[in-house]
């Protein structure tokens, strides 16, 4: 299902270019992941599963900068929008999922039929990464870099590329090995989505009301510029198993599987 290194270059670069954003800009959603309480604030709404990513922010040291240069683009995509119109992410949960495993109420109901559920899930990924391991231990190091926003219907993110044709393949084998898993896969867990690797920033909790969508997408430019000025790489030097209960907070166990990249 995923795309080679060259078809994934070509499609995302569209992404991030203005006269996509003017397209996508009517199409704004409110996000079901969080909601407004009548007091006008926003919380996350309950969505569960289990994921696997890269460490969340405020526990990858090594990414520390360009998490901390995203937290200025929140805080520049918050001023280009109306007010209350996006709630943003904690800097510290940033991460990109490499692989969607289960979620909302196809886990709900996979925990409920089988007890053992999320015991079995830990297992079997656990067994993807031994298989993935001896391949990727020592081959080059898995960098990717910012590309520009990302404007989906529920949500804004950054778009990631990666550096070199290995970055892309290594990330590929491991889902593959992920996705491949007959045991997984008895558990009822599909590739349901092609990579697009992104960090999430903020989720939509309202329509647009005010916004002038071309100014809008000249916004989201100028802050892709600042990209190309100054270019911001992620190192994809480890991957956890995470479970979530809604989209705030990513977390695991001290035995939960691990991949070392």
């Amino acid at each position: 299902m995923d795309d080679n290194y060259q078809n994934y270059v070509n499609r995302v670069a569209g992404l991030t270019q203005a006269e996509t954003y003017k397209s996508q800009f009517e199409y704004i959603l409110e996000s079901p992941k969080f909601k407004r309480l009548p007091n006008g604030q926003v919380e996350a709404a309950p969505f569960p599963g289990y994921s696997v990513v890269t460490p969340p922010g405020k526990e990858d040291s090594e990414n520390a900068s360009l998490y901390e240069n995203l937290q200025q683009c929140q805080k520049q995509l918050l001023e280009l929008l109306d007010e209350g119109m996006m709630v943003p992410i904690p800097a510290e949960t940033f991460h990109i999922t490499l692989a969607d495993l289960i979620w909302e109420n196809a886990f709900v109901d996979a925990a409920k039929q089988n007890p053992d559920f999320e015991q079995q899930l830990r297992s079997r990924i656990g067994e993807s990464f031994s298989g993935c391991q001896p391949g990727l231990k020592y081959g080059p190091q898995i960098r990717w870099q910012v590309l520009g926003i990302m404007m989906r219907a529920r949500s804004l993110a950054v778009c990631l590329l990666p550096r070199d044709e290995s970055s892309y393949d290594q990330i590929l084998q491991i889902r593959r090995g992920i996705y491949q898993n007959s045991a997984l896969i008895s558990l009822g867990i599909e590739q349901q989505y092609n990579l697009t690797a992104h960090i999430t920033l903020g989720y939509f909790t309202k329509s647009p009301e005010k916004l002038d969508g071309d100014r809008f997408a000249e916004g989201l430019e100028e802050i892709n510029n600042q990209w190309l000025d100054t270019p911001q790489e992620l190192w994809i030097h480890r991957l956890e198993l995470r479970k979530f209960d809604d989209m705030s907070h990513f977390y695991r166990e001290p035995d939960w599987p691990v991949l070392e990249l």
